[in-house]
């Protein structure tokens, strides 16, 4: 069996605990898991992790920046063979890591993916259209492009990720980008439907604050794919609508594509490649 890493990005979020309770309960005990905390993080909270847990083999490192920042830069303190990403917003069954990893133990694939399924019944409109799109995308995406994944229940080879990297100049859709990348490399991926874990369906208070979520995932997301040449399908893309929020996003498209298009010319001038990652905070 290979070793494995289970890493949690987080900045300031109490459902860490109750992530890291179910990878207590996994039924393939990882060999380490590793948080990947933000100096944003409240203390107390990595504290508790510490307390509460005293049987997993848990690291806390901490880093400049937010998840994204941290999860890129947590790639070199991990030595394990494979890393398994979950994010602190859900909860994995007993199951989970095993049927995730096996694959890429099989030598069937390099990295691998499951599905989400809501912790509880969505609670109002913004859920809803949470829990919906989610579906959408395991549902209508991922079977047929694995570069659609969401990294937050995803295993990979660990000496891919770090081979490839985390890109920092693409936050929001940064996992993304790197399965179009790996795919692009020749790398195997596989989609794992048994391999699903609850994710908690909460939305950013308010409507203003889910819209500049999604126009920033937008940007994001034109970004990674003028990157990698994928734009001009994406564009042409006709897809079913989930909720009737979805008629919202479809009006922040046009005006989200073009921002992402020039901030991507803006940045690949200045920056050519990836910049080096960062090291842990001081």
């Amino acid at each position: 069996m290979a070793t494995v890493c289970v890493e949690i990005a987080v900045r300031d979020d109490p459902r860490l605990l109750d992530a890291l309770a179910s990878i207590e309960a996994q039924l393939r005990r990882p060999d380490r898991v590793l948080v990947a905390a933000s100096t944003e993080s409240p203390p107390a909270l990595l504290e508790a992790a510490e307390q509460r847990f005293p049987r997993l083999p848990l690291a806390i490192a901490r880093y400049r920046g937010g998840v994204v920042d941290a999860r890129a830069a947590a790639q070199g303190l991990v030595a394990e063979e494979i890393t398994a990403f979950l994010d602190s917003d859900e909860v994995a069954p007993p199951p989970w890591l095993g049927r995730l990893v096996d694959p890429i133990e099989r030598g069937t694939a390099e990295f691998t993916g499951g599905p989400t399924r809501p912790s509880r019944p969505p609670a109002n409109a913004l859920e809803r259209y949470s829990v919906n799109l989610e579906r959408s995308i395991y549902e209508q995406l991922v079977p047929s492009r694995v570069s659609y994944l969401p990294l937050q229940n995803t295993a990979w080879s660990s000496a891919v990720v770090r081979r490839l990297g985390f890109d920092p100049r693409i936050p929001y859709a940064e996992d993304h980008d790197l399965e179009t990348r790996a795919v692009r490399a020749g790398l195997r991926g596989a989609f794992v439907p048994e391999a699903w874990v609850y994710h908690d369906p909460a939305s950013a208070a308010g409507y203003g604050r889910w819209a500049r979520k999604r126009y920033r995932y937008l940007v994001a997301m034109t970004m990674s794919l003028s990157k990698n040449g994928g734009l001009a399908a994406r564009l042409g893309e006709r897809r079913r609508w989930v909720h009737p929020l979805s008629l919202v996003e479809a009006l922040m498209r046009p005006p989200a594509a073009v921002e992402g298009i020039l901030r991507w010319r803006r940045v690949e001038s200045a920056s050519p490649s990836p910049p080096g990652r960062a090291g842990p905070a001081a």
